[in-house]
């Protein structure tokens, strides 16, 4: 199948204009949160930092975990059209943010995204009651395990540009399925927005998108202490930008150290 991108504009007619309008609202989320120039540079460090920028290719499963940006959901879409994988398997009941968003988990919101865009919904897997990254690897392994379709090659994972780092890290140490396939590859991609562009009306203004880099920039730090990640090294480029900015208390939303 050749390879291509899907426009909001192209979603059946039959999905909901809701929908298709949210979609369409991926560029330059105009805001009164006015990020200064400098402040955007450090970010930027800390943005091409958090993406790992892994090359996809055909695996056994796609896994997308939810959130509450709908790319993601027409990112994986995307990738089972292109035929990357016989099956595709959304994840996830609510999170931080997105309790009281939708009446249904994001797993179900995220299959109503991709059966618009034409996926076949008798090759979309659901789990839908994980709540944080831990859960989205532990419940979904079980779904594939009782599916008999557990990965033994390769799995891409489907998450938010800011977010691929800190699942990575997530999967590999929590994914029980390195047992039985010690040498799966893991691929790990998103949505390819530039971070100047990824503000919208689901994930908020600049502002908001630098505070939840700047939260996941932390957990990748202090997570394997506490088991849930592997640990990565992080440039002193990266640690110098993440200081600078969380010394001017503008972006600290995400960060808890009590």
């Amino acid at each position: 199948m050749t390879n291509f991108r899907l426009h909001p504009s192209r979603l059946i007619p039959c999905y909901s204009a809701a929908l298709k309008n949210i979609l369409k609202k991926n560029l330059h989320y105009s805001n009164e949160n006015v990020v200064p120039d400098d402040h955007k540079l450090l970010a930027s460090k800390i943005w091409h930092y958090l993406i790992l920028g892994h090359k996809v290719t055909k695996s056994d499963v796609i896994m997308v975990l939810g959130n509450h940006d709908l790319r993601t959901a027409q990112h994986g879409a995307e990738l089972w059209l292109q035929e990357m994988a016989p099956w595709i398997l959304f994840s996830g009941k609510e999170g931080a943010n997105t309790i009281g968003k939708w009446t249904e988990p994001e797993a179900k919101v995220f299959k109503n995204v991709a059966v618009s865009l034409g996926v076949n919904r008798n090759r979309i897997l659901l789990e839908p009651n994980a709540t944080n990254t831990g859960e989205n690897v532990k419940f979904s392994y079980e779904v594939l395990q009782h599916m008999n379709l557990l990965p033994k090659d390769k799995i891409i994972l489907v998450q938010m540009p800011y977010m691929e780092r800190r699942t990575y890290a997530t999967f590999m140490k929590q994914w029980p399925g390195f047992c039985e396939s010690p040498d799966l590859q893991v691929m790990m991609t998103s949505p390819p927005i530039p971070m100047l562009n990824y503000p919208n009306t689901e994930v908020g203004s600049l502002r908001d998108v630098i505070s939840a880099m700047m939260g996941c920039l932390y957990r990748i730090q202090s997570y394997p202490q506490k088991g849930f990640q592997i640990k990565q090294a992080v440039p002193d480029s990266v640690l110098q930008s993440y200081q600078k900015l969380l010394s001017t208390n503008m972006y600290n939303d995400h960060i808890h150290t009590k």
